[in-house]
């Protein structure tokens, strides 16, 4: 058995990674002012927030065609993978993965297993990154996705957006009323709830100084809590100063624990916007 893993362009994965583990991307479109731009193919994550400054009206996004992902599925079947395991954002946030699987009938030389990471961001580029070493290692698909399966069930995350208005215009945030009008001195934590894998608001606090405060206690709960190593990454929407000095302190607080750095690119910049913050964590699958 010969596997494919495909994944799309929001698990921001590196091209040093995309390479080194032959991952095939998939950009996802990003719409500003009527125009559709492929996400990291033809707009980068620079320009993006260059465009978002400038645009008349409020970005969208959509979904790769159908055709092309088709196109792609067969052309890796001609290269002799009779099976691709096509990983992609989570299902609450985008119909993508709905979408792909009806794929199968229109194919005839492989099969697509698609996966919902129920996430996204470099969350789910580990996931991608993971089913690759277990198909170079001659794993076979239920494997991998028993494996997919534990990982997934350790990621958590907690964002801190600057202004909910993106998330709520585009209709990505479940229990939008609750916060919407606060102050804006108010900070919300977001997450992805762990039962229904929407993107909901679950704790307010005053200031963006108490509320990164507040994410890294959370986060220190889950370090004792965990009976398995895990792995960090702080994710910045155009506010690298910002990321990397919030790194600084989280290594300080957890010099045992391996922490990187990422970004929000145009796609999920569109809903979280500039300034956006997050602490993400996962199994280190290098440890365990």
């Amino acid at each position: 058995m010969k596997i494919a893993v495909v994944t799309d362009s929001t698990s921001y994965l590196s091209t040093e990674d995309i390479e080194r583990y032959q991952i095939h991307v998939v950009p996802i479109p990003v719409i500003i002012d009527g125009r559709s731009y492929n996400e990291g193919v033809d707009i980068s994550t620079a320009e993006f927030w260059d465009k978002l400054r400038s645009s008349k009206s409020f970005p969208s996004t959509s979904q790769p065609p159908l055709g092309e992902m088709i196109q792609l599925y067969q052309q890796l079947g001609d290269e002799g993978y009779d099976t691709i395991i096509s990983i992609h954002l989570a299902s609450t946030i985008s119909g993508f993965v709905n979408s792909l699987r009806q794929v199968n009938e229109n194919l005839t030389n492989t099969h697509v297993v698609v996966y919902d990471s129920q996430i996204t961001v470099k969350l789910m580029g580990y996931l991608a990154i993971e089913a690759s070493k277990m198909a170079h290692a001659g794993k076979n698909v239920d494997e991998i996705i028993t494996r997919l399966n534990a990982v997934r069930a350790t990621i958590d995350e907690i964002f801190v957006v600057d202004d909910l208005q993106n998330l709520v215009r585009g209709g990505r945030l479940s229990n939008a009323s609750g916060f919407v009008g606060s102050l804006l001195k108010i900070k919300p934590l977001l997450t992805f709830d762990d039962q229904s894998h929407e993107i909901v608001a679950f704790e307010k606090v005053r200031s963006r100084k108490k509320a990164l405060l507040r994410v890294e206690d959370l986060f220190a709960e889950a370090v004792a809590n965990a009976d398995y190593p895990l792995r960090g990454i702080i994710i910045d929407g155009n506010d690298p100063e910002g990321g990397d000095n919030w790194m600084k302190q989280i290594k300080n607080k957890f010099p045992e624990i391996p922490i990187e750095r990422s970004f929000f690119g145009p796609v999920i910049g569109t809903h979280l916007g500039e300034k956006s913050l997050a602490l993400a964590w996962l199994m280190d699958t290098d440890k365990a």
